[in-house]
This record gives structure tokens, sequence and C-alpha cells, in this order.
């Protein structure tokens, strides 16, 4: 199965500890491990909400919030997607995650949906959609 891997921390404490070298080589270490395991597919570290914008859908109205997200209690700092057996293996690989001790930060794991989740409905007609926006992802960016 496939999961998303959130990283999630405090709004408030976005813009307080800066990356140190040792946090790189700490995460570096434990990427390293993930992909010798088969386990990592991908991921990326978020640049602070300071930097982003949020698209508001909202009884028929679209509003453009610009960063950054003060408000937010938690904010999603970076992501991963795992190939795992089941989501106990997820936590047992995201407990091994190194941690500073300056803030708190939570790994959030959430199963991505396959095709046998909908049922009948996942028709033909939805299956060739999908492929086409897959060629067209590979098309222009060669995966």
């Amino acid at each position: 199965m496939k999961v998303l891997v959130m990283i999630t921390g405090s709004g408030a404490d976005e813009d307080k500890v800066a990356p140190t070298e040792q946090m790189f080589v700490e995460m570096n270490a434990y990427n390293q491990q993930l992909a010798e395991a088969g386990i990592m597919l991908g991921g990326e570290g978020l640049q602070p909400t300071s930097k982003g914008a949020k698209v508001v859908f909202e009884r028929g109205a679209t509003t453009v919030v610009d960063g950054p997200f003060t408000e937010a209690k938690e904010i999603v700092a970076g992501y991963w997607i795992w190939e795992v057996s089941s989501l106990e293996e997820a936590v047992e690989w995201a407990k091994r995650c190194p941690h500073g001790d300056e803030l708190t930060s939570t790994l959030q794991i959430r199963p991505l949906y396959s095709v046998e989740d909908f049922g009948a409905a996942y028709t033909p007609e939805v299956a060739a959609q999908e492929d086409k926006v897959a060629a067209t992802i590979r098309d222009q960016h060669g995966e």
C-alpha cells in the first residue's frame, strides 16, 4: 500500500528554527534507510507558509489568501510517499524519524486510494481518462 506521510508542526513555530547541518545529516541518513529498504518513493520539504498561498472555496465563492498562515494551528512542513505492506509498518518506520528537541512535530500517515477502493464507480471510461492524464505527465516530464 502507498501512504502519504506528512510532517506537521505548529504554525507559530514555523520560522523559529533554521535547519542545521546536523539536521540535514540525520534526515539524509534516515531517507537513505528508507530508500535502501525500498520504502521511499519520494518526498520533499516545504518552504514556509509566508512564501505560499491558499485558495479557499466556500459557498460558491473563491478566495485567495496569501501566506503566512499565522492562524494555522498546524502546518505541513514536508512529506514522503512510501510503499509499505501495512499501516503498522509505516508507523514503525515513522517512529524512527529523526526529530529535534526544540519543537514539537507530528508525522501524519494517510493511506492513498487505489483503484480497488472505488469499486463500480471506477468505470473503464474513468480509467481511460486517468491513463490519458498519466500519459500527458510522462510526455511532459519524461517519467
